[in-house]
């Protein structure tokens, strides 16, 4: 079985080297992957200096972790993955017990997708509580019970992937991690969400402060689900809402 963990990374030379040394760590071996954002601090040497295979993003946009996602997708699966994972490249308590939760269901065959949930202070995730939830309890609530369908950190079949990768309606940006959740549900795929307890990472309080940078990503996560509420013909039940 080989597992391909993926951190999706940009200007992460603080914290990249700790994550990839962790993540080798986990009882399935995995072979790590680092998607290179076009960083301009070390991210890179550190994740190579580390063990990992290094690439870099097709193109140097931003914010552009869809395109993150979707390259090391590719790279994992022209590699034989027969697992892949992702998982944010800024956490600061990431252990080796999060792979193994994450990968271990869809190992098992007791789902497609897993997906990582955690204990959030209330002051935090105000795009998932905002916008994310709200949305998706209007245009799917057969999936309105995630908890976290922003999660960043999700492992699934290559079987999933190549299904996906299909389309042409991959997100560029932050909408892709409420996209890879509407599009596996509304293809049947079996999703499960594992808890991994707090969860900590170097971006938070930066975030926190960074309306700016809410605003985008609230903006970009509205429009991928608007994008798939049309697809999927959601739009009309607007005409059965009570406001």
């Amino acid at each position: 079985m080989k597992l391909f963990v993926i951190f999706p990374a940009r200007n992460e030379g603080d914290t990249i080297a700790q994550c990839i040394e962790i993540a080798h760590k986990s009882k399935y071996k995995p072979e790590i992957l680092v998607v290179d954002g076009h960083s301009g601090d070390n991210t890179k040497a550190e994740a190579r200096d580390a063990g990992a295979i290094v690439i870099s993003q097709s193109k140097g946009v931003y914010p552009a972790k869809g395109i993150a996602m979707k390259d090391g997708a590719r790279e994992a699966l022209k590699r034989g993955a027969d697992c892949i994972a992702f998982l944010d490249a800024d956490i600061i308590n990431l252990t080796p017990e999060w792979i193994n939760l994450l990968a271990e269901p869809v190992i098992e065959k007791a789902c497609d997708m897993s997906r990582g949930y955690y204990r959030r202070a209330e002051y935090d995730g105000a795009v998932t509580k905002l916008v994310a939830k709200p949305l998706i309890g209007v245009f799917f609530p057969e999936i309105a019970h995630f908890n976290q369908p922003l999660s960043g950190e999700i492992c699934a079949t290559p079987e999933l992937f190549k299904d996906l990768l299909r389309s042409r309606d991959w997100p560029v940006g932050w909408g892709v991690d409420i996209w890879l959740l509407i599009e596996s549900a509304m293809k049947d795929y079996q999703i499960i969400e594992v808890y991994m307890g707090t969860k900590v990472h170097t971006s938070r309080q930066e975030y926190l402060v960074d309306v700016i940078r809410l605003s985008k990503m609230a903006e970009q996560v509205s429009l991928a689900t608007f994008k798939e509420a049309i697809k999927y013909k959601r739009i009309g039940n607007l005409k059965r809402i009570r406001l």
